[in-house]
Formats: structure tokens, C-alpha cells, sequence
């Protein structure tokens, strides 16, 4: 909300061009600058510019939630992960087997949940290919990839480990970590219809005591 512009590349300001802008708070209009300044002579030079409306700006304390929030994410992610890994949970339940990843067998499933035909919960971890697909995309790819991109936002770690450089700049970590995170917030509520729809209370008493 503080700043709801995306951009390519390793700088981005409210006077550069944004791959894609969110209109989410009042802060996306651009009207009320002063005339652009150069720093020095030249057609290319960068230049700056002062608002002349105040803008929405809670930037300070919201960083430090946000950083807090990262590391309850990063820290259950891990221990999630290792102990799926240690256990053989991924591999048993998880992980999609050959037979399951046929064309025909991928379309049954697809067409089954476009026809909202949501089998009842069943003890066990009894999912079906979409289901090993989506989790193992989050498990392996999304979790990890918003914990990296995280932590290539920040100055400090980025100039102590210049491989996170490999996002191609700040400002492009920044709109993986944005798509990323929708990526997230669909899966949840796509999981949480699931859930609801072929068992709550069922659902429910599995995840919280194992039955």
C-alpha cells in the first residue's frame, strides 16, 4: 500500500515506468509533483521531485512486522520440511508417482474438480495428483522462493551473499516476492474451499489430532 508499483530491474520510483501497477491506496496516483530536477546536465541524468499531497506511509513499523512474520514463516517451514523429508511422509504421500502424472489420469482429475465432484475426507492422507502437485509446488518451489526473494530485499544480505543477486536486481526480488505471494494467498483459499467442501469437521479433527 505504501508503494503499490512493481518494477524490473534493481531501481524503481514513482518517475520511472512500473511493470505493473496496483491501484490499492491513494498512492498510486501520480499528480501533484513538482517540476522534475536533474542531478547533473545531460539528457540522461536521474532526476528527483517532492509531492505535493502527503501520501500514505507506514512503511517503518510494517518492515518489522514483516520481518518478524518472515521468520515464523521460514522457521515452521523448515522443521515442516525436514521432518516430511525424515519421515518419508513427502515421498509416500506427497510426492506425485509416474503412473499418477499420465495425460489421462490428469485430466480425470482436472475434470473431476472443474465438476466440483470433491470426494469426502478419508483417514489418511489420501490426496489425489492435483493435490501432490499443488502442495509439492509450495513446499519446494513458493515457500522457499518467497523466503529467498525475502532476504535478497535486504541490503545487508544481499552484499554479504551476492548469489541472491540472481533475481536480477532489488526491485525484480521484489515482484518475484509480490507473485509469489498471491500465489500463496490462492493456494489458501483454494485449500480452505477443499477443506470445506469435502469434510470440515473431518478435516478439522485430522489436522489438529491425527485422526
Amino acid at each position: 500500500m505504501v508503494h503499490p508499483r512493481l518494477y524490473w530491474g534493481e531501481a524503481g520510483n514513482d518517475l520511472t515506468p512500473p511493470l505493473l501497477e496496483l491501484n490499492i491506496s491513494r498512492n498510486h496516483r501520480h499528480g501533484g509533483w513538482t517540476a522534475p530536477a536533474p542531478f547533473f546536465p545531460g539528457t540522461a541524468a536521474p532526476i528527483s521531485a517532492s509531492r505535493t499531497f502527503d501520501i500514505f506511509n507506514q512503511n517503518g513499523w510494517a518492515r518489522s512486522l514483516h520481518f518478524l512474520a518472515a521468520w515464523v514463516l521460514a522457521g515452521a517451514g523448515f522443521l515442516y520440511l525436514f521432518n516430511a523429508l525424515a519421515s518419508g511422509h513427502f515421498r509416500a504421500s506427497l510426492w506425485p508417482r509416474p503412473a499418477e502424472m499420465a495425460p489421462r489420469h490428469l485430466l480425470q482429475d482436472v475434470t473431476a474438480h472443474l465438476r466440483w465432484r470433491i470426494p469426502p475426507a478419508a483417514a489418511g492422507p489420501s490426496y489425489g495428483v492435483l493435490q501432490k502437485l499443488s502442495y509439492s509446488f509450495v513446499i519446494l518451489v513458493a515457500a522457499p522462493l518467497m523466503v529467498v526473494t525475502g532476504l535478497a530485499m535486504s541490503p545487508a544480505v544481499a552484499a554479504a551473499y551476492p548469489v541472491l543477486r540472481i533475481f536480477g536486481g532489488y526491485q525484480s526480488a521484489r515482484t518475484i516476492h509480490f507473485f509469489t505471494f498471491v500465489a500463496l494467498v490462492l493456494f489458501t483459499a483454494a485449500h480452505v474451499v477443499m477443506v470445506a467442501r469435502s469434510g470440515f469437521r473431518r478435516q478439522m479433527r485430522g489436522m489438529t489430532f491425527g485422526e
